[in-house]
């Protein structure tokens, strides 16, 4: 019997209804120029993502879309639902879901982050954007901020019905996991020191019966904080970007999730990525060396670096005198054709 005619496959791919909040409860104002509604996604694994959907007011026929998710431990109420919001102001229908495991996304244990899966939330998304009627499947893109950066990159590497990618403030997610910032523990005996304290943190978590957290920012910023932490504290322990269900702003990850990072290198095909790419990058961010490498290894003159004059990693997240919107919509609108 195949999957087709297979009663007990019914639907699964159909969305679900879940008692998703329906308050605006963004950090960032709703425009009069896009309709927002709730929908839910079902990815590979089983797991049902939960999006913002954002529509142009007064669109007609099928337009291109785009898929947004990001930073890494952030919830679609803070900047990728401003990406998103913004991106239907320019004339693309918008998801910007909450990755699996995160916000009202299912998934358990919760605040866990996952090379693969996350990398699927994003193919889940373009699922659920190419089987819509209004959207033009041959006219589909994503937008990673922060650490779904990378993993937009890695989507666009595995899945070909993806036109173009804005990775924007990218973190990759696998090689600072592996070797820390700037490369600075990127050898065997650092790692190994690092996987004996995660594998030691699960087996506390089995006998527990309870995955430890790493914990977010701190309540209260220490005087000899570095600036990016500043800049992180800045954004989600303030009314500016705080928010009751984002990771960042709470008690952070599950610890042992960067087990998987430090094995998995997702960057690993992005050499062979032939549908454009964008990378936005600040020119004052901590993590600016994640854009300027990953840009070396890309092929194809339909892949550009962006340096932000005078930006911060965050700025990246919500500054509207700082994100280039409008050179993002021109990228989309010239390979979403």
């Amino acid at each position: 019997m195949t999957a087709q005619n297979n009663p007990l496959n019914t639907n699964i791919m159909m969305e679900e209804k879940q008692n998703l909040t329906q308050e605006w409860d963004k950090v960032f104002p709703k425009s009069e120029n896009v309709s927002h509604t709730k929908v839910t996604i079902r990815n590979r694994y089983g797991i049902t993502l939960t999006a913002d959907l954002y529509i142009p007011k007064n669109a007609t026929g099928k337009l291109p879309a785009i898929a947004v998710s990001g930073p890494f431990g952030a919830v679609k109420e803070q900047a990728s639902g401003l990406y998103a919001q913004k991106m239907a102001e320019y004339g693309f229908l918008t998801v910007a879901f909450d990755p699996s495991f995160t916000g009202e996304s299912e998934g358990y244990p919760r605040y866990v982050a996952s090379p693969d899966i996350n990398t699927e939330d994003f193919c889940a998304a373009v699922d659920y954007l190419s089987a819509r009627q209004d959207v033009d499947d041959e006219r589909i893109g994503i937008i990673g901020i922060c650490g779904w950066g990378g993993m937009a990159i890695n989507a666009a590497s595995a899945d070909t019905r993806i036109k173009a990618t804005a990775a924007v403030t990218m973190y990759d997610m696998s090689r600072v996991s592996a070797n820390g910032y700037f490369d600075a523990a990127d050898n065997a005996d650092a790692r190994h020191a690092l996987r004996t304290t995660l594998n030691a943190q699960r087996t506390k978590d089995y006998i527990n019966r309870s995955y430890a957290l790493a914990g977010g920012l701190p309540d209260t910023l220490p005087e000899n904080a570095p600036g990016f932490v500043r800049d992180y504290f800045d954004y989600y322990k303030t009314q500016r970007g705080y928010h009751k269900r984002s990771l960042n702003s709470n008690n952070g990850w599950n610890i042992t999730s960067s087990l998987s990072f430090i094995n998995m290198p997702i960057m690993a095909y992005a050499d062979e990525i032939r549908s454009a790419v964008l990378l936005v990058h600040g020119e004052k961010a901590h993590s600016r060396y994640f854009s300027e490498d990953i840009r070396k290894k890309l092929k194809g003159d339909n892949k550009k670096l962006l340096i932000i004059p005078g930006a911060s990693h965050t700025d990246l997240y919500d500054n509207m005198d700082k994100i280039p919107f409008d050179k993002i919509a021109q990228f989309f609108t010239e390979y979403l054709r």
